[in-house]
């Protein structure tokens, strides 16, 4: 049946319109918790400090480890691929989320941990990069089942503003984490035990910190909000006791019942996935080409990612506001084109000098201000792709829906990577020695453009139909 057909009363309705009417600002701030809890995850473990060791010398070589690693995690992103939607279903349909959340957080915090046995010698390596792969598995397992509450504390008038401001609690929850991190253990204040450098104890009780740290963050979400109601109808209840092989054949057909009485949700989808690559690749790659191209130091580069993560929280929470006002398409769009006009500039101006209206213009400069406007605009355009989705979600299918978020932005994770390389590639042969990394650039801007561009003819949450979907 196509609920634009059905009578009002037969519509179905979005998990966020049959929540409460009224937030509870104490269970927001327990939500956004772990939002910042889990940057000891994303900032410490996986981007800035333990994958670094794992890719030192004392691994083997950075290009073998980095090979490893990159393989590990290539396998971690299929996993998560494959499972990702039939867990958010099965959490769905049991009642179980919050319970799921807790044994995936508590998953990832027992992998952290675990680091710590990871000494500096060749022989753990395959160790290291296992326990990191599997705690980015059960991390995005865990991100299914949290996106998916978003509907649960917050209302229509502030489902914008609400997820806002758990995006820009994991930024700054990130800068804290490694500041806490940089002056206990890499560049330790004072002298104990856990500053000792011996066979990287330093760095290896890192991912102790870490693992506490995700743990403690994440108990409040568990306590203060409510555990997801069992579906009261039958077919609920058959689908939570489906095989787990059967329940892909209800995905394949509830992907279908979506496409066929809600296609914008696929299209949005489909959209997000892209562009959703090309936001990644902003700060996958930023410190990369700050370093390469502009010639930042490492400490620059640490000054800049903490500025960077204090202006994408800002930016986050101004575009959570604007999303309750003007629409997350809306809010979407305009960072997109924010991006692409300060990706441009730096893509042009590159690390040359110049003189404007008489004064110096250096190619840090270019750097400083229009790399600060690109992580101004990540974060609305993040935090809005959520809002959007939890907008469209089906009564009681959050889970599901949110499983395929994460799919289909693993099925073009390849994209932004694959582009920056390409360009870099094709410029060395035409540029100067050492100006072709800064063409990477613009294979980043070619993903946003491609997400852009598949954006605009999907409806807005507002005038899209919530789907009908299958029981089991």
């Amino acid at each position: 049946m196509n609920s634009a057909a059905a009578p009002e009363a037969m519509r179905p309705s979005s998990e966020l319109e049959s929540g409460s009417p009224v937030a509870n600002k104490g269970r927001i701030l327990a939500w956004a918790a772990w939002d910042w809890g889990s940057a000891a995850f994303n900032a410490v473990m996986t981007t800035f400090v333990f994958t670094v060791y794992l890719t030192s010398k004392a691994f083997g070589g950075e290009d073998q480890a980095s090979a490893v690693l990159g393989g590990a995690l290539a396998i971690a992103g299929a996993a998560i691929a494959l499972l990702a939607p039939v867990t958010g279903q099965r959490s769905d349909a049991g009642g179980r989320r919050k319970l799921w959340l807790g044994v995936n957080t508590a998953a990832v915090a027992l992998l952290t941990g675990l680091c710590f046995f990871v000494f500096p010698r060749p022989e753990f390596l395959l160790l290291g990069v296992t326990l990191i792969a599997l705690g980015n598995v059960f991390f995005e397992f865990a991100g299914v089942n949290y996106n998916a509450m978003l509907a649960q504390i917050s209302t229509p008038r502030n489902i914008g503003k609400v997820s806002g401001f758990g995006w820009g609690m994991g930024y700054l929850g990130g800068i804290v984490a490694l500041l806490v991190v940089l002056r206990l253990f890499i560049q330790p204040s004072f002298d104990w035990f856990g500053a000792s450098t011996e066979d990287s104890l330093n760095i290896r009780l890192v991912a102790v910190f870490s693992a506490l740290w995700f743990f403690i963050f994440a108990l409040p979400v568990l306590f203060a909000v409510p555990e997801l109601p069992k579906p009261k109808r039958s077919a609920g209840k058959r689908s939570a006791g489906l095989g787990f092989l059967a329940s892909y054949g209800l995905l394949v057909r509830r992907i279908r019942a979506i496409y066929a009485t809600s296609p914008h949700t696929i299209f949005f989808l489909l959209a997000s996935a892209i562009f959703r690559d090309g936001l990644a690749a902003v700060f996958t790659f930023g410190g990369i080409i700050a370093a390469g191209t502009f010639g930042f130091e490492l400490k620059e580069v640490i000054f800049f990612a903490i500025f960077g993560n204090v202006v994408a929280a800002v930016g986050a929470m101004l575009g959570g506001f604007l999303d309750d006002r003007i629409g997350p398409k809306s809010v979407i769009i305009g960072s997109l084109a924010g991006l692409l006009v300060a990706g441009t500039v730096i893509l042009v101006l590159g690390n040359g000098s110049y003189v404007f209206f008489g004064m110096d213009w250096a190619g840090s400069t270019t750097f400083w201000i229009f790399g600060l406007f690109l992580c101004l605009f990540v974060g609305p355009a993040q935090s809005s792709s959520r809002a959007y989705l939890a907008r469209l979600a089906p009564h009681g299918e959050s889970g599901e829906l949110f499983g395929l978020y994460a799919t289909t932005g693993r099925a073009v994770s390849f994209l932004a990577p694959t582009l920056f390389t390409l360009c870099i590639t094709v410029a060395t042969p035409l540029v100067a020695a050492g100006e072709a990394q800064r063409w990477g650039i613009l294979g980043i801007m070619l993903v946003l453009l491609a997400g852009l561009l598949a954006l605009l003819p999907v409806k807005p949450p507002g005038k899209t139909e919530i789907a009908v979907v299958p029981a089991a």
